[in-house]
């Protein structure tokens, strides 16, 4: 991506300082530096920015030498008033909190995010395509998105930019989702082997969104998409068998099974998330019509994460 002139100033305040949060804070504070008197600030709990446990302490400690501004509110406990007026104090609100109070988080911070009369919002909807899945599907979660999206299209005085980044790339790899069974070394297909996913790592995207919020002239009101990679899942066991040089077998897991496998235990969140990426809407859409692809910004690939992270299995 080419430089531009200077980038204007904003003040930023960004929703958490997790898996997602601390790539998009540490990225924004580098790209903040092309935008003299911009000013980066994260919402935490008063409890974690004055933590004496270490690995958090490091991170925060991190943080402020990154000229990072740590603002004290609790997301789960104050109220939509109270988030609106800390939220007051800032021109752009991003969500990296996740679903830290259940399903009804996204809405209650989209609704302090208008009320607050903040100019542009990215609210959390770091994930897949919720329009095109649409309501009713078994991940009941996606509904609350779908709110979200209409509270913001009914409106025209906060703008607001959605990221769609598929799934973290690590989760297709965690064992407590099934779909890579490394004791047995095979792969449970959810759906079909033809069926597709985009995958996207926390550090991309933290590298992607930066990008996204300082980009001129900027986007309003839109949906952008950012993939690391998109694989069917016969293309992951291929993979696999490349990174780590052993054979994998390859199983389907079909819809209807998945689906009766959810209603011996509704309530399960992974069965859920199993079930809505195997009826294969919403959760893919080609790398080349990408915002990372359209700019040339490097990303990393799902072979590239294996043999990364799993190589030395």
């Amino acid at each position: 991506m080419t430089e531009a002139t200077p980038l204007s100033p904003q003040s930023i305040l960004v929703l958490g300082a997790g898996e997602l949060g601390l790539p998009v804070l540490r990225n924004l504070a580098r790209v903040a530096k092309r935008a003299p008197g911009c000013r980066i600030s994260v919402l935490l709990r008063d409890s974690t920015i004055n933590t004496q446990e270490p690995a958090k302490k490091t991170e925060i400690d991190g943080l402020r030498d990154l000229g990072i501004q740590m603002v004290a509110a609790d997301l789960v406990n104050d109220s939509i008033d109270q988030l609106a007026e800390v939220f007051a104090r800032f021109d752009r609100v991003i969500g990296c909190a996740g679903m830290v109070a259940g399903p009804e988080t996204p809405m209650k911070l989209a609704t302090a995010a208008l009320r607050s009369g903040v100019k542009r919002y990215f609210p959390w909807q770091f994930g897949v395509d919720y329009d095109v899945i649409g309501r009713g599907s078994p991940q009941d979660l996606f509904d609350a998105q779908l709110d979200v999206r209409e509270l913001l299209r009914a409106q025209d005085k906060t703008e607001w930019v959605i990221i769609s980044t598929g799934m973290f790339t690590s989760f297709l790899f965690e064992p407590m989702f099934g779909v890579v069974d490394f004791e047995n070394d095979t792969l449970n297909a959810l759906g079909s082997l033809e069926n597709s996913v985009t995958l996207t790592t926390p550090d991309d995207i933290g590298v992607l969104t930066a990008e996204i919020v300082f980009y001129e002239p900027r986007w309003r009101d839109e949906i952008l998409y950012l993939a690391g990679d998109t694989v069917t899942y016969g293309e992951v066991a291929n993979l696999l068998e490349r990174a780590l040089g052993r054979p994998f077998k390859r199983n389907v897991w079909t819809v209807p099974y998945l689906l009766q496998e959810l209603e011996k235990d509704p309530t399960h969140p992974i069965k859920k998330y199993r079930a809505v990426f195997a009826q294969g809407r919403g959760v893919a859409w080609p790398k080349a019509d990408t915002f990372n692809a359209r700019q040339s910004i490097p990303v990393t690939t799902a072979e590239q994460w294996v043999r990364q992270h799993l190589a030395h299995r």
